[in-house]
């Protein structure tokens, strides 16, 4: 995957930037990385960029000293998208191709650290006119550059299958056997010049599903007014949705829920017309393209078996019963004699307040991860002294959290920390990210450094993982151990079992569309609530109300890729416990993973480091720690 290729999929590109592939940021994400900004309690207001402590910014000085030092690498870029054209219709020559390839390396680097510079510069304050039109000014670079690069592949790719194996066993050519093998993987799946010139002019066309739903989404839906714990009349929005199903009141609970779904019915029709339009669209391009289904060819460009998805599904189907276990458990906990769909967010226990300083907060995380050797230590240490991570809000600081950062320098960490359980799991989290960068970046080119976002959410998951168990084995509190195995056990039960369940959904849409049926909103809500009455068991009273919740999950206008959420997290507690059961072996089997970036096929590196996707084993063993958990609280509530 180019530079550019991997900002656009990693959602870099023409919005803010975030290592996350999709957005999380709704009432199904137990922590958000894309949190809106709030007032830290202990200010008065928020400071000035000008204002805060220097010790808690990042050092974006690593990337570029000065501004005359981002001007002069500007102008050397611009040098070198001049010169690509020089390789144009000369690629059949190996060493064309080599020189080719070369500059094309060159040509990102540089592009990327501008374009990354100026947008963290942006990001630190958004108001900031110079620094938002230096973001402007790389983003425009970046597009040119790539537009400029964009007939390589192509040209490859018109070459004769002969002269192209001879180019993957070609000595001279040895550091780009990997993109000449992927290549070579694609081309059954490019069509002629026409067919992709055609294909390529019906690109805007094939966003609209997409961009009807957001409109309808999040300009002209319009929800009611209920009535908050207090009796006050508040209006209902997607933002205000989860903080009414986290209500200790349970007929606020009710009430958003109801009013939620009563909405999008209104709407049935024309969502389920949008979604049936997004699933067409799909198999459009699978037969096009002359893949054998949708699914497969959503699972291509990552290079993953069919077999990873189906076995996800079908193992969280052989452990349902635990999330029976559980949704039991949450009804004794919550006292009610029958548990309803809006009861699955309500607050366990009592909130238990966990004052944490955000220098505790760094301490805790270096003992949470020890486990992971004096090596990790000491790349997490430099972290955190060595200027990679900006901590405290500031007025227009870009809201969130996210780790970023260009090839050859440390990467960088931006946060706005709380001092609460939150903002800890997030500097957990983000600094995963961080070091899998970091390592990445240190053991291979430029080129093979980059991994894929299948891989992408293993080392910041595993990160949490490792300070959840921490957590847990320290703290002689019942309840604070309480809500911390509260606090983990949604994360299994949003994850891996809902983002499971979103799995099976578009799966079986999308068959019964390549089986001539009409997904009719009867159809879809049918689908639907079924799903929701296997997930949840016979314990649960599922509410006919739920069975619209497909009309407001934008995740199904990204097709087949939520499924990433559950298998990554799978792939993470089974690291996890490998760690922690088998200690400096697995260990070092992780730091391989860490130091592979992009080298191979993404199911290969997570196998060469023992975890096995294409088996239900990683997902067994995510379950196992599961039941444990539940095993914990149920004797805690016995107690």
């Amino acid at each position: 995957m180019n530079w550019l290729s991997a900002l656009l999929a990693l959602g870099l590109i023409g919005a803010a930037a975030a290592p996350a592939p999709i957005d999380r940021a709704d009432e199904h994400a137990v922590r958000v990385e894309i949190m809106s900004p709030r007032r830290n309690p202990d200010m008065k207001q928020v400071p000035k960029r000008s204002e805060t402590n220097p010790k808690y910014r990042w050092r974006l000085e690593d990337l570029f000293a000065s501004q005359a030092d981002w001007d002069r690498e500007y102008e050397q870029a611009k040098a070198l998208i001049a010169k690509a054209a020089e390789f144009q219709g000369k690629l059949a020559d190996p060493a064309r191709l080599k020189a080719c390839f070369e500059l094309e390396d060159e040509l990102s680097l540089h592009v990327e650290r501008l374009y990354v510079y100026a947008n963290m510069r942006h990001h630190e304050d958004t108001a900031e006119p110079n620094n938002m039109a230096l973001a402007d000014k790389s983003k425009k670079l970046s597009v040119e550059a790539n537009e400029a690069l964009s007939f390589i592949t192509p040209e490859v790719l018109s070459l004769p299958d002969e002269t192209l194996e001879k180019m993957i066993a070609d000595p001279n050519l040895a550091p780009y056997k990997f993109t000449l093998e992927e290549m070579r993987r694609q081309k059954a799946h490019v069509l002629g010049k026409s067919e992709e010139a055609l294909l390529a002019q019906a690109g805007n066309i094939s966003q609209a599903p997409n961009t009807i739903f957001g409109m309808l989404n999040n300009a002209d839906l319009k929800f009611p007014t209920i009535k908050n714990e207090n009796g006050e009349d508040v209006e209902l929005t997607h933002g205000t949705y989860i903080q009414f199903l986290e209500s200790r009141d349970r007929s606020v609970r009710e009430a958003a829920f109801k009013a939620m779904y009563e909405t999008y019915g209104k709407l049935k029709n024309t969502l389920a017309s949008t979604l049936a339009a997004n699933v067409n669209k799909n198999l459009f391009y699978a037969r096009a393209r002359k893949y054998p289904s949708a699914l497969e060819m959503s699972l291509f460009a990552d290079n993953i078996p069919k077999d990873v998805y189906t076995n996800l599904i079908d193992t969280i189907h052989r452990h349902l019963p635990l999330m029976y276990r559980y949704m039991e458990l949450r009804r004794k906990l919550l006292g009610v004699e029958e548990l309803h769909m809006y009861d699955l967010f309500a607050p366990l226990v009592e909130e238990f307040k966990m004052d944490i300083p955000y220098e505790q907060a760094k301490q805790t995380v270096l003992e949470g991860l020890a486990p992971l050797g004096p090596d990790y230590q000491k790349v997490l240490k430099e972290g955190f002294e060595g200027g990679w991570i900006d901590v405290y809000e500031n007025q227009g600081k870009r809201s969130g959290a996210y780790s970023w950062g260009a090839y050859g320098t440390h990467p960088y960490v931006l946060l706005n920390h709380k001092d609460n359980l939150n903002s800890m799991f997030t500097l957990a989290h983000e600094m995963g990210h961080a070091l899998h960068s970091y390592y990445s970046d240190r053991h291979q080119t430029y080129r093979n450094a980059q991994y894929t976002i299948f891989l992408a959410e293993v080392a910041s998951t595993l990160n949490e993982s490792l300070l959840m168990d921490y957590l847990l084995k320290r703290t002689n509190d019942p309840k604070e151990k309480m809500y911390l195995l509260t606090y983990y056990a949604d994360q299994f039960r949003t994850t891996v079992f809902r983002q499971t369940m979103f799995a099976e959904f578009e799966k079986i849409i999308h068959e019964k569309a390549e089986a001539g049926e009409s997904l009719t909103p009867q159809l879809l809500s049918g689908v639907y609530y079924d799903l929701n009455k296997l997930y949840y068991g016979d314990g649960m009273v599922v509410d006919r109300d739920i069975e619209m919740e497909w009309a407001r999950i934008p995740h199904f206008y990204s097709s087949f890729y939520v499924y990433k959420y559950a298998t990554g997290f799978s792939a993470a507690t089974s690291f996890a416990k490998q760690i922690l059961d088998e200690g400096e072996p697995a260990v070092e089997r992780y730091l391989g993973f860490l130091k592979s970036g992009g080298s191979d096929y993404s199911i290969n590196i997570l196998k060469k480091a023992g975890v096995d996707m294409s088996t239900p084993e990683p997902i067994e063993q995510a379950m196992s720690v599961f039941e444990d958990l539940i095993r914990q609280m149920e004797e805690l509530t016995k107690a």
